[in-house]
């Protein structure tokens, strides 16, 4: 093995990105802030990250001549998300560091492995069933019944993608057919208070630096809204950062992750693991003297984290989808300069072109002197009816 790190990777070194969506394009912005320069892999010639990437390879993440020039390039490599495939990160680590490493990646990039990973470490998660045949859900009986359920592929699916609602097992087996048969889990659909999320970096020492827990708000799976910070009692909040360490840890986890938590009667549960920066960990970019982006870039060089303070303590996140642009029966720009304001920060993702439910941007909404909690999330509510009415 040759891809042990030796030292820190200082300015102006080439650092790799596997992934060229919005989460490569920060990514970018702050190593670039830093002095580094940034080599970007995504096979689509106007991804966000590519367009203001040092060097842009515009091929395919399982093209062997593209991932040797990125280890000629590069000492470091990073994913900005987690489907990229486990052969392609096995591949690099035979000579260049990848962070995170292909083994804690592959848990979470499976439904059925990183709910037994969950559960074998002593997470709370919520009842579910493995379903990889139609003898599967034959045996589920009055005893193991978990209706009424969400069936979800064991791979591919986020923004609410790869899921079916279902209340029997005549649904359930339709479902299991929808999917072509392939491997799924099937998860009892919990009574929920709230959805949190906590997003962390753990550096190669095995140090931290972690964020306010976030509530989020989803519509269609799709993140609508985030809260900064959470309204849940100091009690949940100690108990999501104890559970978030102990999964970095456990997974001997090398980068900035999110953790993403349901909350049912008050008690808390773990719903799954995103191995990279987080959509709702974008309000760190306005709040945060150290972004999450920025504590990616340190990781991956192998720097020290950075503390990071908080500028301000209260904010709301609102994403902004394709379908705003969609309004009535035409394509039309958003009306962006309407909401313009002391505390309002936009976000747009340089996408190619709007489509129903891609995420296009967001909007944080920064809570400034005496203002509170429930004056943000109004202001965030006025916002978007300006920008859908307009």
């Amino acid at each position: 093995m040759k891809n042990k790190l030796n030292g820190v990777i200082q300015p102006p070194a080439c650092l790799g990105m596997l992934g060229g969506g919005q989460l490569g394009r920060f990514f970018t912005i702050s190593a670039q802030k830093m002095g580094y320069s940034v080599l970007v892999l995504d096979p689509d010639k106007k991804s966000p990250a590519g367009k203001i990437a040092d060097k842009h390879i515009c091929k395919t993440y399982n093209d062997l001549e593209a991932l040797d020039e990125l280890k000629s390039a590069c000492k470091v490599v990073t994913t900005e998300f987690e489907n990229i495939p486990y052969e392609t990160l096995k591949y690099l680590e035979k000579d260049i560091v990848v962070r995170p490493g292909s083994k804690a990646v592959s848990i979470v990039q499976n439904r059925i492995r990183e709910k037994n990973f969950l559960k074998d470490c002593g997470c709370p998660v919520g009842k579910f069933i493995v379903i990889d045949s139609l003898e599967s859900i034959k045996n589920i009986n009055e005893q193991n019944s978990i209706f009424p359920a969400i069936l979800k592929t064991a791979q591919f699916g986020y923004d609410g993608k790869g899921q079916i609602h279902v209340n029997n097992k005549i649904e359930l087996e339709a479902a299991f057919k929808d999917f072509n048969n392939a491997p799924c889990i099937l998860e009892e659909k919990l009574d929920l208070d709230l959805e949190v999320s906590l997003v962390l970096s753990r550096s190669s020492k095995g140090n931290f630096e972690i964020y306010t827990p976030i509530e989020n708000q989803h519509v269609s799976g799709i993140l609508d809204l985030s809260i900064i910070p959470a309204r849940i009692n100091s009690s949940l909040k100690e108990a999501a950062t104890m559970l978030a360490k102990k999964i970095s840890n456990q997974l001997n986890y090398i980068g900035v992750m999110a953790v993403e938590f349901f909350i049912s009667k008050d008690i808390l549960y773990v719903n799954e693991i995103a191995p990279r920066p987080h959509n709702s960990g974008h309000f760190s970019i306005d709040t945060c003297t150290s972004n999450q982006f920025d504590q990616q870039v340190l990781v991956l060089a192998g720097r020290e984290l950075e503390k990071s303070v908080i500028k301000f303590p209260i904010a709301v996140m609102l994403n902004l989808l394709g379908d705003l642009w969609f309004r009535g029966n035409e394509q039309k720009e958003p009306k962006f300069e309407l909401i313009a304001g002391e505390g309002i920060s936009l976000h747009l993702y340089d996408k190619d072109e709007p489509r129903v439910g891609r995420k296009m941007g967001h909007i944080t909404i920064l809570g400034l002197k005496n203002q509170s909690q429930i004056d943000i999330i109004e202001k965030a509510e006025v916002i978007r009816k300006t920008l859908w009415e307009n």
